[in-house]
């Protein structure tokens, strides 16, 4: 499931909810308000909701509606990711390649692409959308050590959120082999309990056990999968042509009496 992302959706509306140590917040779940947190406290990240669109768009809000990103591809070049001088950038997305599928309909092992979404607010969103860093790319060879995989995984089970979507959870213990997408941001940096879902394959929640980080995490609801989106919603300005039902004024200049 962790290695299926790519192949499950094409859209999505979700909201997400990073959460701070337990240590830093209070018996209620809200951040500890000291003197000495200083900065630290403005950085306490807020919940936002947001649309993606693969492969590069993507709009952020507050849960009120006010803007924080938007971005879109409408009016730069197409080409720009085939020239860029970087050895990835020949690579196809994943669209256009086909992985090796389980019979489950899973994949099995994902091909060399060009993998990635359009990302904001910090190094673990795109772990998140597509949590392939806690099994890797593909199965390890069955005459090497399990030690080679990126994680240990136990006690799976598959359950239904208060949604009623389908999902599997686990805990998942990182290897010294562990290689987060994003260097300094793995999604799992300790012992943590994960949720993926299952339509998806992205990574709702996660709750991290032990250590000085235990009870960060996040929580990721999703609202909608593979809607249409319109371009609007991934730029700054509407591209709307005038509304030609309602009246639109035209100022006349008088001219001066002579």
């Amino acid at each position: 499931m962790c290695r299926s992302s790519p192949w499950r959706w094409n859209t999505i509306r979700f909201t997400l909810q990073w959460l701070l140590p337990a240590s830093d917040r209070d018996a209620t779940g809200a951040p500890i308000r000291d003197s000495s947190m200083g900065a630290k406290q403005d950085r306490v990240p807020s919940p936002i909701r947001a649309w993606v669109r693969r492969p590069k768009d993507l709009r952020v809000e507050t849960l009120d509606g006010h803007p924080l990103y938007t971005s879109t591809d409408i009016g730069t070049s197409l080409q720009d990711f085939y020239v860029a001088s970087r050895p990835d950038s020949w690579l196809l997305p994943p669209s256009l390649v086909a992985p090796v599928y389980r019979r489950s309909g899973l994949v099995e092992r994902r091909p060399e692409a060009a993998y990635g979404d359009p990302v904001f607010g910090g190094g673990r969103w795109q772990a998140v959308l597509d949590p392939v860093e806690m099994v890797g790319p593909k199965p390890v060879a069955p005459y090497l050590a399990a030690q080679q995989l990126p994680a240990a995984i136990s006690d799976v089970r598959v359950l239904h959120d208060d949604a009623g979507r389908t999902v599997r959870t686990a805990t998942v213990t990182p290897r010294i082999t562990y290689q987060p997408v994003e260097p300094g941001h793995p999604l799992v940096p300790a012992p943590s309990e994960v949720v993926v879902d299952d339509q998806t394959g992205i990574c709702v929640a996660s709750t991290v056990l032990e250590g000085p980080l235990s009870g960060a995490g996040h929580r990721l609801r999703i609202e909608a999968v593979d809607d249409y989106m319109l371009d609007d919603l991934f730029t700054p300005v509407s591209f709307n042509l005038t509304d030609v039902s309602h009246h639109v004024p035209w100022q006349v200049t008088q001219a001066p009496d002579v």
